[in-house]
Order: C-alpha cells, then sequence, then structure tokens
C-alpha cells in the first residue's frame, strides 16, 4: 500500500487537479485517472479491504491502509474502492440486503461499477436526531410512496451514482426508534430529483454534497433494507464502521500535514534562518505529534473493540475517535498552514482543502456535542472501579 501511494496515486494528483480545474465547480465527471488507479489497485489486490468478509482483514488489520488512503482523500480512497459513502452503503447491504438487493447493488458496488449515496440528512429538521427524519416513506399496494427534501447527499452529483438509500418515516405513530425505515431507490426513478451541489467551504468536491427531492418516488416494498420500522437501528449499524472508517484516513491526512509542517519549516529561511529553528516553530511540531499518537491510540483501541466485541461494545470509543481525531487533524493542519503563510491558505497547497474536510467532519455522522452527549451519559452510569471516600 505504501508504494502504490507513493508511486501512482501521489503522483496522480496533479492530473486529477488539472482535469476538475477544467471542468469548473458545476463539472462532476470523473478524471481519467480515478478509473485508471481503480484498474492498478484491483490488479495489485488492493480492494474492498474495508470489508472483512471481502478481505479478511479485522478492523484494526485495516486502519493503517485507510490511514495511508487519507494522505490523499480525493483519490487514496476511491482507488481502491473504500470511499464513503460506498462503503457504508456497501456494509449495510452485506449486513441486513436480501440474495436480490446484494445481486443487484452490492455486487456492482463491490466491482467499483457504480457509486452510491445515502439520503439521511434533511434541511428541514435537526438532523443530529435521527428520529426529527421527516421524509414519509407510504406504503401503497405492493409499493412505497417517497415524498421529502434531503441534503448533503454526499456523492449524489458523481455520474456514476446509480442508486440512493434513503431513509424516511415508514409509520409515525410507532415508538420514536421505530418509525424509520430505509429503502433503496434506484437514481433514474421518476420524482428523483437532484436540485444543487452543496460546497464545503466554497470547494466542490467531484462527487459532490446535493440537495434532492423525492416527490411521490414509488419503489418495490422489497426495496425495504431490512425490515420496515429498522431504519434506526440500521442507521445506527451503517454509521458506526463509517465513523471510524473516516477517523482512520483524517490520521492519514494528519499525518501528511504534519510532515508538510516539517518540510517547509526546514527549507524556509527567515529572520537569519530555517523556521524550523525558531522555539515556537518546534513547539508546533511536537504538539503535531503528540496529538496524531493520542488520536491513534484512541481510534486503535476502538477498533480493537470492534474486532474482539463487536460494535455495540465500542460504540463509545468511536463516538470519543470520532470527536478527537477530527480536532487533532483541524489542529495539525491549521499549524501547517501557519507555517506555509499566503501559500497554506490557497490551492497551491493541499491544505486548505484539508482542513475544510476535517473541518466538516466535525458535523458529519454526527456532531461532536452528539456524541459527547452519548460519552456523559454513558459515564454517569458507569461505576467507579473503587469507591470514593466521604
Amino acid at each position: 500500500m505504501v508504494a502504490f501511494m507513493q508511486d501512482h496515486v501521489l503522483p496522480a494528483e496533479t492530473a486529477y487537479a488539472e482535469h476538475r480545474r477544467a471542468a469548473g465547480p458545476d463539472g462532476h465527471e470523473v478524471p481519467p485517472v480515478v478509473e485508471e488507479l481503480k484498474e492498478r489497485a484491483r490488479a495489485e489486490g488492493l480492494w474492498n479491504l474495508f470489508l472483512p468478509a471481502e478481505s479478511g482483514l479485522t478492523q484494526l488489520e485495516y486502519a493503517p491502509i485507510a490511514e495511508l488512503s487519507g494522505w490523499s482523500l480525493d483519490l487514496g480512497p476511491e482507488a481502491i474502492n473504500c470511499a464513503a459513502p460506498d462503503t457504508g452503503n456497501m456494509e449495510l447491504l452485506h449486513l441486513l440486503g436480501t440474495e436480490r438487493q446484494r445481486r443487484e447493488w452490492l455486487a456492482p458496488l463491490l466491482a467499483g461499477r457504480i457509486r452510491s449515496a445515502f439520503a439521511m440528512t434533511e434541511p428541514d429538521v435537526a438532523s443530529s436526531d435521527a428520529t426529527n427524519i421527516a421524509t414519509s416513506i407510504v406504503r401503497d399496494g405492493d409499493q412505497y410512496v417517497v415524498n421529502g427534501r434531503k441534503w448533503w447527499t454526499s456523492g449524489a452529483m458523481d455520474p456514476r451514482c446509480a442508486v440512493f438509500i434513503v431513509m424516511g418515516k415508514t409509520d409515525p405513530a410507532a415508538a420514536a426508534h421505530r418509525q424509520q425505515s430505509m429503502v433503496i431507490v434506484p437514481r433514474d426513478t421518476p420524482g428523483v430529483t437532484v436540485v444543487r451541489d452543496l460546497p464545503v467551504f466554497g470547494h466542490h468536491d467531484q462527487h459532490g454534497h446535493a440537495e434532492v427531492r423525492f416527490d411521490d418516488v414509488r419503489v418495490p416494498v422489497d426495496n425495504v433494507i431490512g425490515e420496515e420500522g429498522g431504519g434506526f437501528a440500521a442507521a445506527q449499524a451503517r454509521l458506526g464502521p463509517g465513523r471510524i472508517h473516516h477517523c482512520m484516513r483524517a490520521l492519514g491526512a494528519a499525518e501528511r500535514a504534519l510532515a508538510m509542517l516539517v518540510d517547509r519549516a526546514s527549507s524556509r529561511v527567515a529572520f537569519g534562518g530555517p523556521l524550523v529553528d525558531q522555539g515556537v516553530v518546534r513547539q508546533q511540531i511536537a504538539e503535531s505529534r503528540l496529538e496524531i499518537e493520542q488520536a491513534r491510540l484512541l481510534c486503535h483501541h476502538a477498533c480493537h473493540v470492534i474486532d474482539t466485541e463487536g460494535n455495540k461494545a465500542a460504540r463509545n470509543l468511536v463516538a470519543l475517535a470520532k470527536v478527537a481525531v477530527p480536532r487533532a487533524a483541524t489542529a495539525v493542519v491549521d499549524r501547517a498552514i501557519q507555517v506555509h503563510g499566503g501559500a497554506g491558505v490557497t490551492d497551491v497547497t493541499p491544505l486548505s482543502a484539508m482542513y475544510a474536510w476535517h473541518r466538516a467532519m466535525r458535523l458529519f455522522d454526527g456532531p461532536d456535542e452528539v456524541h459527547l452527549r452519548s460519552v456523559a451519559k454513558a459515564e454517569l452510569r458507569r461505576k467507579p472501579a473503587l469507591t470514593l471516600p466521604r
């Protein structure tokens, strides 16, 4: 994986960036280098490594691979078919999909022939509380009728996006966590409208983060994932591994930012010597290494518990990692930006895009505050190892 990233992915970034600049913010076609890298990765056996059933790897074994891919977020994960949101959707279909659903949608996703999108977040409700989801999924005979408005539907702008997994309410009168269901909606279904792409800090990604409308969209009842009323539980099953995978990749971005910080500080001369001779810069380097190592240990600990005890047992560790790793990554990237000066805040370096994505990571897949709330609730229930003296 190191050789693949060093020899093929990092050198391909220039061609990718040139294609994206030529396409402009409204162009979401796939730069040819993406498919070239996928073909090479598959030939080298670097394919679907995120899914234990396919790769045979544990989460802890996959972690350093995902971290390396995170050095080049636009290219690395997709090159090895380990890019969000497809990974989460594939995990969901693998876990809960019927034989037909797996044949029709999971197989081409695993083959890298199509891409997908996950439509959960809505503009009109606080979607950090998934029980708020307002999109309606109403049964009409042997069909479901879907109506609603989603946004931050990552992947929807990609021309290869062939399918949405949509979360909505099938029974508003049920208990709060049994109202929701997930259904598969093919991209070309009548009534599906991709309204616009939403930029992240002014940057439009190739795959996009779209606003999508569903107007009287009809799909077969057997397009439900799992069981009717099981959407909330399915979302948690999907988002758990997805969150830790984001953390793995973010560590790679932090490592790249630190490497850029060290390189710039060592080569840039100011006030009679290289910047690295300045005590404040050395402290920034040391603080960055400290934060990365702390975040990595927490991430790997969560992976170990997932592997040995399951997703449920690891949920609080995953929540902690989901808060700690983006904090560390953005702090390191911010220091690298500062040392690069004006170049750090432009597209001359990848640092501004790295900062934007990892700052957004503190919101997607659950904002920091929701994860901290969950951790606090668990801590309040936890019995201390020793009884406090009175």
